[in-house]
């Protein structure tokens, strides 16, 4: 098992990729979306509405797992994180959502009185992840351990993803 601190799973951490969040309805089925997200450290940030399912979901159950992969079939390498979450709401919020969106947005987006403003309105509360387990992999490694290198020496064996 990984950790948090660990260099792999901070630059997965630091990066700008898009990560798949899951939290359980109330049938015990499992809501996934995709979210931006800002990481202190410690624990992860991701901006939303509070009347998003998402939202709602953590409110009666605060169980998490949020999964974050590079979306190269060269280079596949990711991290699962399984924790516990809280929402914060207020100025603690504000100033969350503010790294999340400066993470994603460009200055001119974040200048733009059509952008900015919309993204402060509908994310309005900020889940906070203390993770519990992480679990990290990379693709490159078991192609060099177990394929020789195969993915490496011949990059037309991946193909490519769909954009």
């Amino acid at each position: 098992m990984a950790q948090i601190s660990d260099a792999a799973v901070q630059e997965m951490l630091s990066g700008r990729y898009i990560a798949s969040l899951a939290t359980e309805n109330a049938d015990g089925s499992i809501h996934m979306v995709a979210v931006w997200y800002f990481c202190d450290g410690e624990s992860i940030y991701i901006a939303t509405s509070s009347r998003s399912r998402k939202a709602q979901n953590l409110r009666a159950r605060s169980k998490v797992s949020l999964m974050i992969d590079s979306r190269n079939p060269a280079a596949q390498r990711g991290i699962c994180i399984a924790g516990t979450a809280r929402l914060l709401t207020g100025a603690p919020s504000s100033e969350w959502n503010a790294k999340v969106h400066r993470k994603y947005l460009s200055a001119a987006a974040l200048a733009d009185p059509k952008v900015a403003p919309v993204f402060d309105q509908w994310d309005d509360v900020t889940i906070q992840i203390v993770p519990n387990s992480v679990i990290a992999w990379d693709m490159r490694e078991l192609d060099r351990q177990a394929l020789g290198g195969a993915f490496q020496n011949n990059p037309e064996y991946l193909l490519p993803v769909e954009a």
